[in-house]
């Protein structure tokens, strides 16, 4: 069959999209043989979809065709793994520092340890949240009531002025302070339109060299077009994965600080809890907060070292039984300004920072790993205050690639590594001066 005949089809996954290419006359089966053959899979273990939410199964039939399952150009198939199985290679994460150093003051170092446990990190047997699954089969809409000025027909009518609107609507956010949009408002702004999404994927940054290339000596002796990274653009993320985070009880909190008051120490713990709908943002998210556990660690004043956690394993099975899941990491940042009133130094703002290039290359390590960091630190008033942030889907694959470092002198900047003979480096461009600002978006 010529080569104009043949079609196009992506499948999407959780580790990324490719595309494959058939002729309308091909096998279903031909097609599950396709697909294994582009992602490398060593077995036949998952199924294809025609719709996300693993509905309209396309089964592996040799007496089926392309053609007859009405599949053409450009559409997209789901691919869900079996349960239990892994077809994905696992990925090593790398921390942001290797070695722990001192930080100044008001800047905590992080230095996670290569014995670290990387259990719960970006999973190859993907399991949607359940919060995800309930926000996914909601309509999203914006009820509003009946203009009374605007609105000229009876109370069962309906016009643009009391329409519905889109969790995406701009003057909506924007009338009611929300600064990002929730990922699940930016799923539904992705696939609305005309053609429902058909040809947007979300962004899947990749810093590293495409393997298997036979047209060149592997790196560093060539490098072509095809297994090039692409440059990397640094933007301001337009969505957020988590819309707020809140603890069950004050005690959580109290209890984690007693460590700080009563050493001067600076202190790093685990948030276990559960993903929830929130009610104050268009179909938004909140991590509900139960415990917090303290990992083994060296704590100083302005220092804090992670150690080999031999409970790490207990803890998240623990955890599982009861029904929570790592929601964030918590740390603290906290000097005394005045014992006698407890008050603190209000050191992390507009003019200096709010995350340490350090923290955020720790925060992308972790995000990859379990999301969300949580600061403990002072406010304006001089009050122990705390501010949740995330970074960004750029910064985390930055720090999965080994691309970004932090700097001696400066905590608020990072510092892009030029290619070596064991590592090519894309080029990083910014369109903001300040590091935090592509990076962080508060929670």
């Amino acid at each position: 069959m010529s080569n104009a005949k043949n079609i196009v089809l992506r499948i999407q996954t959780p580790e990324g999209t490719k595309r494959i290419n058939v002729c309308p006359g091909d096998s279903i089966t031909s097609v599950y043989e396709k697909v294994r053959g582009a992602f490398s899979f060593r077995t036949n273990n998952f199924t294809l979809y025609c719709n996300r939410n693993n509905k309209d199964e396309i089964a592996s039939s040799n007496s089926t065709t392309v053609a007859s399952k009405g599949l053409k150009h450009g559409d997209v198939l789901y691919l869900q793994a079996h349960d239990g199985i892994s077809l994905f290679p696992q990925q090593q994460s790398t921390s942001g520092s290797s070695t722990s150093q001192s930080t100044p003051s008001g800047d905590p170092g992080f230095d996670p340890q290569e014995g670290m446990s990387s259990t719960g990190g970006s999973s190859n047997n993907f399991v949607e949240d359940a919060v995800d699954k309930t926000l996914w089969a909601m309509d999203g809409k914006i009820l509003r009531e009946r203009d009374q000025k605007l609105c000229h027909h009876n109370a069962n009518g309906c016009c643009i002025h009391c329409s519905p609107l889109e969790p995406y609507d701009e003057a909506y956010l924007r009338e009611h302070n929300v600064k990002h949009l929730s990922f699940h408002s930016y799923l539904r702004k992705l696939t609305g339109g005309v053609d429902r999404g058909k040809f947007v994927a979300l962004e899947n940054t990749s810093c590293r060299i495409k393997p298997g290339c036979k047209d060149h000596p592997p790196w560093p002796k060539g490098i072509c077009s095809k297994c090039q990274p692409s440059a990397v653009t640094l933007n301001r993320q337009a969505y957020r994965h988590v819309d707020n985070v809140m603890f069950e009880n004050p005690e959580i909190v109290e209890r984690f600080l007693e460590y700080w008051r009563t050493s001067g120490h600076q202190r790093m713990g685990y948030l276990y809890g559960k993903y929830e709908l929130h009610g104050d943002v268009p179909l938004g998210i909140r991590a509900t907060v139960a415990v917090i556990y303290e990992p083994p660690q060296e704590t100083a004043r302005d220092k804090i070292v992670l150690l080999p956690d031999e409970r790490e394993n207990l803890v998240n099975e623990l955890a599982q039984k009861l029904g929570l899941q790592k929601v964030g990491w918590i740390f603290t940042d906290l000097i005394a300004e005045d014992v006698s009133k407890g008050t603190v130094k209000h050191i992390r703002n507009i003019s200096t920072h709010f995350l340490s290039a350090q923290e955020c290359i720790m925060a992308g390590h972790l995000q990859n790993l379990h999301p969300n960091p949580f600061c403990v630190t002072g406010d304006s008033t001089n009050q122990v205050h705390m501010e949740g942030y995330a970074v960004s889907a750029q910064c985390m694959s930055l720090v999965r690639d080994n691309c970004l470092i932090p700097t001696k002198d400066m905590p608020q900047l990072g510092y892009v590594p030029e290619s070596s003979d064991k590592q090519y480096v894309p080029d990083v461009y910014y369109k903001v001066s300040l590091f935090q600002l592509s990076f962080l978006s508060p929670v």
